[in-house]
């Protein structure tokens, strides 16, 4: 099979979805490479490692759209690449088409094949193409909301673990899953006072268990929310409903409690922000102030760490690259129901019911998909 790597060209997004590693991985396996000049400059990775590696570096994204039968990205398709995407072809990265309703229609008209990092499954009922970037994410969290919190960038000048004598910064964490347990083990360990809210019991005993000495757990309420708000200096948002939009915890009313200066994060933008006045933001341009209240929502936040990113993504992401080029998706989807789950768009029908139900379109089921194809 041909395998294509093009660059990404997402706003400061400095992420490849094709390591040296995996390319010669795949040449290894008897699969050509075809990999856009400058791919991996930005995670560290110059066109001679690819080279060494076996693959063909090419001068165009064209070049690489048109000769692959599978494309391995990192983020979703900008429209230029979605133009180029055509039926029968397999694309494979993160695509979060819940809260993209343009995307969808373009996938859907493209004909292509499109397989979701966020939705790959696992036994245990994770979701491991997404754990990686969520970590990373997750620890990049109180890093960026510290930086929004100093006085010079519009937050409240409060210092994440506080002086002798002066109190440390109170934080909220919404959601205890990987984003929200990574966010607060960094955030206790500057020395912030810091609460999780989660709705799964087990899930707060299991962080009682593991960090009660960092830091504290409350049962996700409404209420509980409303008595934790006033008191933050940052609330990160760290919820995740697979494949779905995320729902907004924080209203705009809800501003009027917190302190001047407060900053949300919200971690939750790729799938449309948990916060209801989050929009997405970029590297070059990440906050603004919302009625005194500071927001982060970059949507790719683990490209400021490019180099780290990659290399976690493509750990995970390798050995279902593998078996998409080895044994065809036909074949590896339906040997392997967890990477079937990461079906969303097949020759112009939707496969995921969240996304369907987000943006109001009929979805065919996985499985009916596959059975069609043949």
């Amino acid at each position: 099979m041909r395998i294509g790597g093009p660059k990404e060209i997402k706003a400061q997004e400095y992420r490849v979805g094709l390591t040296p590693h995996a390319a010669r991985e795949a040449v290894a396996a008897g699969h050509e490479v075809i990999v856009e000049t400058g791919a991996g400059a930005g995670a560290g990775f110059p066109d001679a490692d690819y080279h060494a590696a076996g693959a063909r570096v090419v001068a165009t994204a064209a070049e690489v759209f048109a000769a692959a039968d599978l494309i391995v990205k990192v983020k979703e398709p900008q429209a230029a690449e979605r133009a180029r995407l055509r039926p029968g072809q397999v694309l494979f990265t993160y695509l979060h088409l819940a809260p993209d309703p343009e995307q969808t229609r373009d996938l859907l008209a493209s004909g292509v094949t499109a397989i979701a990092y966020e939705t790959v499954t696992d036994a245990q009922g994770g979701l491991p193409l997404l754990a990686p970037m969520s970590e990373v994410a997750g620890k990049l969290a109180p890093q960026v909301g510290a930086w929004t919190l100093q006085k010079a960038n519009g937050g409240r000048g409060v210092l994440m673990g506080g002086v002798p004598g002066v109190a440390a910064a109170r934080v909220v964490v919404i959601g205890g899953g990987v984003v929200g347990t990574n966010a607060a083990r960094v955030a206790a360990g500057m020395g912030a006072h810091v609460t999780v809210l989660d709705r799964w019991l087990p899930r707060l005993r299991y962080l009682d268990d593991a960090f009660g000495w960092q830091f504290r757990t409350r049962y996700a309420t409404e209420g509980a929310l409303a008595e934790l708000l006033p008191e933050a200096d940052m609330v990160i948002g760290a919820v995740l409903v697979p494949g779905a939009a995320a729902p907004k915890l924080v209203r705009r009313a809800d501003l009027k409690a917190m302190k001047p200066g407060a900053v949300l994060v919200d971690v939750a933008i790729d799938q449309g922000g948990c916060f209801e006045t989050s929009r997405p933001t970029t590297h070059e341009d990440p906050i603004y102030a919302v009625d005194g209240i500071m927001h982060y929502c970059v949507a790719n936040m683990p490209g400021a760490v490019a180099r780290t990113s990659t290399l976690a993504l493509s750990n995970a992401t390798l050995p279902f690259m593998m078996a998409l080029a080895g044994k065809g998706w036909r074949r590896a989807c339906a040997e392997d129901p967890h990477l079937l789950a990461g079906l969303n768009v097949h020759a112009g029908q939707l496969t995921y019911a969240a996304v369907g139900k987000a943006l109001g379109i009929a979805v065919v089921a996985p499985a009916e998909a596959l059975r069609q194809a043949g």
